[in-house]
């Protein structure tokens, strides 16, 4: 009876909820690094593509502070049909021990007929009640839920871990043992996609894009 509710209350761990609180260790993270499924080394680059959609990811050789903790800025372009539509620079901090990427903002630029019309997104931890959110667990588990964004009324996606064990074939290549995510938003919750995470790479599939190139680029 006791193994059996001790089984009982392992397999529950994740019947919590949505996690929102994290551990942020400050002594413990550091602006570059790398885990499984997420590289946050400067100058690393993926980009996805789709018959009408184009998204670039770019670790830079950039930093910023927020709270007392040094992030490293992640931009990312998204492109429709050849026309440039967002320009975002998120700020990330890697635990060095557990390899749990945390995700501490975002500014953005949405553009309209060539020019930024919009900034729609943009937060910031620690200000107007918003907190860091976990981008990529270090040791994922099926099951796991948890806020990638914690920012009430602007930013509140989340993911849930439905696999580590996908096999997707991509223009960039074949991979194996890929993390596969259900993700959503409280604020709009009848939205969700699944996303594909390639080990010692990261993002190769969202919406129809998928991985056409990866690999570090020349600083410009």
């Amino acid at each position: 009876m006791a193994f059996a509710l001790f089984a009982l209350l392992a397999d529950s761990a994740f019947a919590q909820g949505w996690q929102e609180e994290f551990d942020i260790a400050k002594q413990k993270l550091a602006s570059s690094g790398k885990s499984k499924y997420f590289v946050l080394e400067p100058g690393f680059q993926i980009v996805l593509a789709s018959d009408d959609e184009k998204l670039t990811i770019t670790v830079l050789d950039e930093t910023k502070e927020i709270n007392g903790i040094i992030t490293r800025v992640v931009e990312e372009r998204e492109e429709e049909d050849g026309e440039l539509t967002e320009v975002s620079r998120n700020f990330f901090a890697i635990n060095r021990e557990s390899g749990d990427v945390f995700y501490f903002g975002e500014t953005v630029d949405i553009y309209e007929d060539g020019k930024i019309a919009q900034h729609d997104g943009a937060w910031l931890a620690y200000k107007d009640g918003a907190k860091p959110g976990l981008i990529m667990a270090g040791n994922p588990q099926v099951g796991k839920m948890y806020y990638q964004e914690v920012a009430p009324e602007v930013a509140m996606d989340r993911a849930e871990i439905v696999s580590v064990s996908e096999k997707f074939n991509t223009p960039a290549g074949a991979f194996e043992n890929c993390l596969k995510t259900k993700e959503s938003s409280k604020i709009k919750p009848d939205e969700m996609e699944y996303k594909l995470y390639a080990p010692g790479i990261g993002l190769i599939k969202e919406h129809t894009m998928k991985l056409i190139k990866y690999g570090f680029v020349e600083k410009q």
